[in-house]
């Protein structure tokens, strides 16, 4: 989350303006309307143990009180930004991180009375939570439950003993089986399950063994993230033996076959790395053409905006992006002067906001209306791509091969005018 977006790594942004403060997001947030819906996401950047494949923005503590007066700090943001927003009705929620697991019951409890008392949460709204299967316990789930939680991603990653160890992620199948089922009894029932390739020892074989264990499990939904390796960004991933990576053929390999046995397997592809049951909503937003992608990935989150809480989180405003600051102690020192703490963002233009609708539609593999007049460059840019039929032009329309999925952020990559100086530098096509 502390990466800057762009359009094309995570669809909806550009490049993000340096020293803005906490004045922006309250003369934008005041104009959102009282009727306006809103999704609000939550980081929370700590973990017990660190993941050198991670890319997220984490930090690992070892005792309980910097979890606990973040949570504090974390409660004032929410009062502060309630205050400024025109809008209070919540339809989404989302806990990330780092490890939301990491926060105990009673202050889990506490967050969300407080969350209650400063936003109305429709009584359907989804509140879907990031478990890291090796912090959970029951007392945690019967909390999540007691408080409305009813989605749980599961950082599963690979099976694999020796992929886990050059990890440094150690947790078995019983664990996690374990896991979803307290997490089914406390009628949790919306199970995510999020898988990589691409990472270190993996094979062919591995891949299929940690699908089969994952099909045993029984998800709504499986994630089949690439992993990233940047170690001149996240620099613990130079502990990951690289000459055990997969190539970039190797790679393909394993996402085209890990797609092609969920399909036969019973799950609908959905975009660019999501797998999803017949009957789940992703799979009828995708059908009726209402599929959407945020931060979090592929969802039927339609709010009218997106407000991040916490280091580094991202909100998504009508006609602009604000990022908070990803500096801890800069965080703090914002929250207790009374400023909203955030360190960047931009207003969108016009021409911002068109092309971002077009890039949602392609990255959810939607049709979408392209002006032959407005977009010529851009559209001839696209002639080899049509000449492959991995996407066609015709009647206005730009319409994408749902067969070439692993194609669809090139496509997008054509409309994106903050992506040339630095192509690709977040995130490939696969």
């Amino acid at each position: 989350m502390e990466q800057i977006p762009r359009y094309t790594s995570y669809p909806t942004a550009p490049n993000f303006h340096e020293n803005v403060d906490g004045n922006l997001s309250q003369n934008l947030t005041s104009q959102l309307q009282s009727k306006d819906i809103l999704s609000l996401y939550f980081h929370i950047p700590f973990c017990r143990q660190l993941c050198w494949f991670c890319g997220c923005h984490t930090k690992i503590v070892n005792g309980y009180s910097p979890i606990k007066q973040y949570m504090e700090l974390l409660k004032q943001e929410v009062i502060m930004q309630a205050n400024y927003s025109g809008a209070n009705i919540v339809k989404y929620m989302h806990f990330g991180g780092g490890s939301p697991t990491i926060i105990e019951p009673d202050d889990f409890t506490n967050f969300m009375n407080v969350l209650r008392s400063n936003y109305d949460i429709l009584d359907d709204a989804e509140i879907a939570i990031e478990i890291d299967p090796r912090t959970i316990n029951k007392e945690k789930i019967l909390s999540y439950a007691t408080n409305g939680v009813n989605r749980a991603s599961l950082g599963v990653q690979d099976f694999n003993q020796q992929v886990q160890r050059a990890i440094n992620r150690h947790q078995s199948y019983d664990l996690v089986k374990n896991v979803i089922e307290k997490l089914h009894n406390a009628n949790i029932n919306e199970i995510n399950l999020d898988l990589i390739y691409g990472l270190p020892f993996q094979t062919l074989e591995t891949i299929k063994k940690t699908i089969d264990y994952t099909l045993k499990l029984d998800p709504n939904r499986i994630s089949l993230f690439g992993y990233a390796h940047v170690p001149w960004m996240k620099k613990h991933q130079e502990l990951i033996p690289t000459e055990a990576l997969p190539n970039p053929e190797q790679r393909m390999e394993m996402f085209d076959f890990a797609c092609d046995y969920l399909t036969k397997n019973g799950y609908v592809s959905i975009g660019l790395d999501h797998f999803v049951k017949p009957d789940d909503s992703l799979a009828i937003a995708q059908e009726e053409q209402k599929l959407q992608r945020n931060f979090q990935g592929y969802t039927i989150d339609r709010a009218d905006a997106l407000l991040g809480f916490g280091v580094s989180s991202i909100s998504t405003l009508p006609t602009a992006y604000l990022q908070n600051t990803p500096n801890y102690r800069e965080y703090v020192a914002s929250i207790e002067n009374g400023d909203l703490p955030i360190a960047r963002g931009i207003e969108l233009t016009n021409d911002d906001i068109k092309r971002r609708e077009i890039i949602m539609s392609i990255m959810c593999g939607l049709k979408t209306k392209v002006c032959a007049n407005e977009f010529a460059t851009e559209l001839a840019s696209l002639a080899l791509l049509i000449k492959q039929d991995i996407v066609n032009y015709k009647d206005g329309f730009l319409i994408m091969n749902k067969k070439e999925h692993h194609q669809f952020r090139k496509v997008a990559s054509k409309f994106d005018t903050y992506l040339k100086d630095n192509q690709f530098s977040f995130s490939q096509a696969v």
